[in-house]
C-alpha cells in the first residue's frame, strides 16, 4: 500500500562506554512505526571486550547475558536490513547514530540513514522547557518505563513521546518538522551532505583538507558538527570563510574527552602540520622574554633572554614571553613612552656619558637618566608596568594531571607531557622526557589554573616506573 507517511524506526543501544572508537554495543532495540503498527527487534550482542563495572551497574547488562551471544559482525546483515529506507530516530542521536555508523563501517556497510533526533524535535516543540533530556521527558509527559537504560525499554519511551507530540500537535505538524529538522544544510556544492553528516555534536578537533590532503585549516569546538557548519554558513557573508570554503574537498575530525582535550591537540596539530588558514598558534623557534637584572651597577638593566636560556617556570623576574626579538623590542618601548620610562637606561637608546637621552626633551622621559628622578623609583615604575606581563613560577611541587572525564592531561612546568587514562600511559608520558616549552601551552594551562574549581586536579609523583596521583593540596 502506498503512503506519503515515512516510516519510522525508534532506536536505543547500550554500549561499553561513551567512545565509538574504543567502545562496543551490548544491546540494540528497535521499535518500527509504518503506517501506524508498531513492531519490535531486540537483540543482545557479544561486544568482544569486558564492560565496566559502573556500566553493569547502570544497563543491568553483565558479562553473563552477552557470553553466549553473536557478534555485531554475525548480526550486522539483519540488522541493516531492519533499519533499511527508515528514519533513524533516537534521543541524543548522534550517540546511537556514530556507534552503529562506525559498527557498521567495520564489516564493510555504509550506513548513512536519515536522523532524527528527539532532544532536538522537543526543543522545537517545546521552546520553554528547561531540559530535555529523557529523565525529564519521562517526568514532564508522564512516560511509563519499565527498566531504564535497556534499549528496547528505551525506545519504547520515544515511540510514547511520539504519541505525545502527535496529540498535542497533530500529525501534521509533527511531521513538518520532522520534514525541517531533515532539510539538508546548505552547503558548498562540493561538500558531500553525507560527509558532514557523520560529524558528532561533541567536542574535538576537525581538519579541513584541499585536494591532494593538503591541511587547509585546523579548529576546535565544545560541538564539532555545529562549528564546521558554520565556517560554510558564513562563507556567504565573510571573505575568509568564503575562500576556504571554495577549497574545502574532505573534512575530518578527532574527538576529545572536553574543551581542553580539544584545546591542546589543536594547538600540537597545528604546528605540526602546518595549514595554510591558521595563522596563530605556530610554533616559535626565536621564543623569547625580557628580565629585570638587579645589579648594584646597573640597578636598571633589563636583558632578553633568548630561546636557548629561557626556562619558564624556573626563572624569576621573566616578563612577556614574545615570539620574536622585534615583537620584544616594540612592546617595550610602546611601554617605555607610555609610562614615560627611560628608553636608555632600558637599553632601547644609546646614552652618552651625562647627557640625558631624547625622550627626556620631549617629555617621554623624567628624567633617570641624568639623575633627576632616582633610579630605584624608576625601577619600581619599570616593575609595575610589566607587572602584566610577568611570567609565573610554575605553582606546583612537581607535575600535575587535570583530569577531564577519563583522561588525565599532564602537565609539568608550564609543559604539556601527554594525555593519559591510566597508570601505565602516565608512565610513558614521564618516561619520554621533558617536552619544548611552547607559548600556546602556557597561555592554555595558565587559563585552565585559574578556572581549576572546574577541574579535579591530581598531585603526580613519578618513582620508579610508577606514577603516583593524589588530590591536589594547597
Amino acid at each position: 500500500m502506498t503512503t506519503n507517511t515515512p516510516t519510522f524506526a525508534f532506536v536505543d543501544i547500550e554500549t561499553t562506554g561513551s567512545r565509538p572508537d574504543r567502545d562496543k554495543i551490548t544491546e540494540i532495540g528497535i521499535l518500527t512505526l509504518e503506517n501506524g503498527e508498531c513492531s519490535t527487534w531486540n537483540r543482545l550482542v557479544n561486544p568482544g571486550v569486558p564492560i565496566p563495572l559502573n556500566i553493569q551497574n547502570l544497563t543491568g547488562i553483565t558479562p553473563d547475558m552477552i557470553a553466549k551471544q553473536v557478534s555485531f559482525a554475525e548480526l550486522a546483515q539483519d540488522l541493516y536490513l531492519e533499519l533499511k529506507d527508515k528514519i533513524f530516530v533516537a534521543h541524543n542521536a548522534r550517540f546511537d547514530y556514530s556507534f552503529l555508523k562506525a559498527a557498521f563501517k567495520t564489516v564493510g556497510i555504509d550506513f548513512s540513514p536519515k536522523v532524527i533526533c528527539t532532544v532536538k524535535l522537543s526543543r522545537r516543540l517545546f521552546p520553554n522547557q528547561a531540559r530535555h533530556n529523557l529523565d525529564t521527558l519521562i517526568q514532564v509527559h508522564g512516560l511509563k518505563i519499565a527498566k531504564r537504560h535497556r534499549a528496547l525499554d528505551d525506545a519504547e519511551l520515544l515511540l510514547q513521546f511520539w504519541f505525545v507530540c502527535e496529540g498535542l500537535f497533530g500529525k501534521q505538524r509533527l511531521l513538518e518538522e520532522v520534514a525541517d529538522l531533515l532539510g539538508r544544510p546548505s552547503l558548498p556544492a562540493h561538500i558531500d551532505s553525507e560527509m558532514v553528516k557523520v560529524i558528532p555534536n561533541r567536542p574535538g578537533v576537525y581538519i579541513f583538507y584541499a585536494e591532494n590532503r593538503q591541511v587547509l585549516y585546523i579548529g576546535k569546538s565544545k560541538d564539532l558538527r555545529t562549528r564546521v557548519m558554520s565556517h560554510f554558513q558564513q562563507s556567504l557573508t565573510n571573505r575568509k570563510e568564503m575562500k576556504l570554503s571554495l577549497q574545502v574537498r574532505d573534512i575530518d575530525w578527532i574527538e576529545t574527552a572536553g574543551e581542553v582535550g580539544a584545546l591542546l591537540l589543536e594547538s600540537r596539530l597545528i604546528k605540526e602540520k602546518l595549514p595554510s588558514f591558521n595563522i596563530k598558534l605556530r610554533r616559535s623557534r626565536d621564543l623569547c622574554a625580557w628580565q629585570i637584572v638587579h645589579s648594584s651597577a646597573d640597578p636598571v638593566a633589563v636583558r632578553l633572554v633568548n630561546h636557548r636560556d629561557l626556562q619558564p617556570g624556573f626563572q624569576d623576574n621573566l616578563y612577556g614571553l614574545f615570539y620574536s626579538k622585534r615583537e620584544a623590542l616594540q612592546t617595550l618601548q610602546a611601554i617605555a613612552k607610555k609610562n614615560q620610562l627611560c628608553e636608555g637606561l632600558l637599553g632601547l637608546e644609546k646614552l652618552l656619558p651625562n647627557q640625558s637621552c631624547f625622550g627626556y626633551h620631549v617629555k617621554q622621559c623624567k628624567g633617570a637618566c641624568i639623575g633627576i628622578e632616582s633610579q630605584q623609583l624608576h625601577l619600581l615604575r619599570l616593575q609595575t608596568a610589566l607587572i602584566k606581563l610577568k611570567v609565573e613560577i610554575w605553582p606546583y611541587r612537581g607535575a600535575i594531571a587535570i583530569q577531564e572525564n577519563e583522561d588525565l592531561h599532564v602537565f609539568d612546568r608550564w609543559c604539556y607531557l601527554g594525555t593519559a587514562i591510566n597508570e601505565n600511559e602516565l608512565a610513558e608520558l614521564f618516561e619520554d622526557g621533558a617536552p619544548e616549552f611552547d607559548l600556546d601551552i602556557y597561555k592554555i594551562i595558565k587559563k585552565m589554573l585559574k578556572e581549576m574549581s572546574n577541574f579535579n586536579i591530581l598531585d603526580l609523583h613519578y618513582h620508579q616506573g610508577k606514577a603516583d596521583m593524589l588530590p591536589l593540596t594547597n
